[in-house]
């Protein structure tokens, strides 16, 4: 009985020996081949675009935008917030013959929301920076760094004109910062770079180009805002908006779009102009938003510029002085034609809101304008803005 037991697992050894044999002389070319330049899976010997100098020159280019990556992705935070709501129950069940006859008793139900969006670290303290709009209203905000290491942020300040907040974390060590750029500096067809975290997608890196350096979004603040083509969608919202350089040039804030993601045309508030919000809410400075109590005409026609003096000529025609108001009390009268502000060209209605806006009351605004032809300056004391003001500035 053991001797029949001994053949029959010598014959299957046997069968298994062969079928290794086999299926190993079946295989072997594939695995040996793996490396073999002349096998069939290799078109080429050598990809001819390597010897491209645009190739090289392209390479060079994305090896840049991996740095760019490596060292910036870290100070870009997730923010998210929680906040709780109380939401109305049906009408029907606050019918009191209802409630009575069911024993229902009157009360709200409570829900909590939740919302997305990004920031960046801007010094190794854990200041944190992102949009107004992504933390008002909450009552907790978490951030969460790249490292997944997630903490409790406390609200330091928020301007909800500018929409900018700044937010603080504590007790994290060897904390990533990112290096503040010069807004200014940018032109139109310059790289532009957003990293941020769309839709609840971590650390998504795109990149596209400046589209306008300057484009009037008519928004809330009046400051001029970085058009991009770099996609933008919900959640990159306060991420940063950054050059070749790898420094921050905006503060991600909006889109245009139909459908709620990406066009192609999205908008960054200007880093210079946010250096200065920032520093305010850092010392806990409110600063309120300036008012000199004009309105502006918004076209002048060919016989109005000439019968005023002013065919050629760019600026901006006061059509409406409120009687009492700053302007009125610096001498400015209906027709005036507002040549400058603060030195810079009046060029656009911008030049004068976003100057007057982020100035603030109590600062002065030097206006140069003309009337009968005839050039003047003045100084401007400007006011708070009326919590509704009417159109104009």
């Amino acid at each position: 009985m053991n001797k029949k037991i001994w053949k029959i697992s010598t014959f299957g050894i046997a069968n298994l020996v062969l079928f290794v044999f086999l299926m190993g002389a079946l295989l072997s070319p594939f695995f040996t081949n793996c490396k073999d330049r002349n096998s069939f899976v290799f078109a080429e010997e050598e990809n001819p675009l390597l010897k491209s100098n645009s190739i090289k020159s392209a390479v060079v280019l994305q090896e840049a935008m991996r740095e760019i990556y490596n060292e910036v992705s870290p100070a870009v935070v997730r923010i998210e917030t929680e906040q709780t709501v109380k939401m109305q129950m049906n009408p029907f069940f606050n019918d009191p013959v209802f409630r009575q006859f069911f024993d229902v008793p009157q009360q709200q139900r409570e829900q909590k929301r939740t919302g997305l969006g990004s920031g960046f670290v801007i010094n190794k303290e854990g200041y944190i920076v992102t949009n107004t709009h992504v933390v008002s209203h909450v009552d907790k905000i978490t951030v969460k760094l790249q490292n997944h290491q997630s903490y409790s942020a406390k609200l330091i300040g928020t301007d909800a004109i500018a929409d900018i907040a700044l937010l603080k974390i504590d007790g994290v060590k060897n904390l990533k910062s990112v290096y503040l750029g010069d807004s200014e500096d940018m032109r139109v067809g310059d790289f532009a770079i957003a990293i941020g975290n769309p839709f609840g997608l971590e650390s998504t890196f795109t990149m596209g180009v400046i589209s306008s350096t300057g484009q009037d979004i008519d928004s809330a603040d009046g400051i001029p805002k970085i058009q991009t083509d770099a996609a933008i969608n919900p959640g990159n919202s306060g991420g940063p908006l950054l050059n070749i350089k790898g420094e921050v040039i905006g503060i991600n804030q909006m889109i245009y779009s139909q459908s709620g993601g990406s066009v192609g045309i999205g908008f960054a508030i200007p880093m210079n102009y946010a250096k200065v919000v920032i520093e305010n809410l850092k010392k806990g400075k409110k600063v309120s938003p300036g008012y000199i109590g004009v309105a502006v005409a918004p076209q002048i026609t060919d016989d109005q510029a000439k019968e005023l003096g002013i065919s050629g000529k760019k600026g901006l025609l006061i059509a409406q002085v409120e009687v009492g108001s700053p302007a009125w009390k610096a001498g400015l009268r209906p027709y005036d034609f507002i040549t400058t502000v603060e030195g810079k060209e009046a060029d656009k209605f911008s030049v004068l809101k976003s100057t007057v806006m982020r100035k603030g009351s109590g600062a002065i605004v030097e206006i140069g304008y003309i009337r009968d032809k005839k050039s003047y300056s003045a100084k401007i004391t400007l006011a708070e803005a009326p919590t509704q003001p009417s159109q104009g500035e």
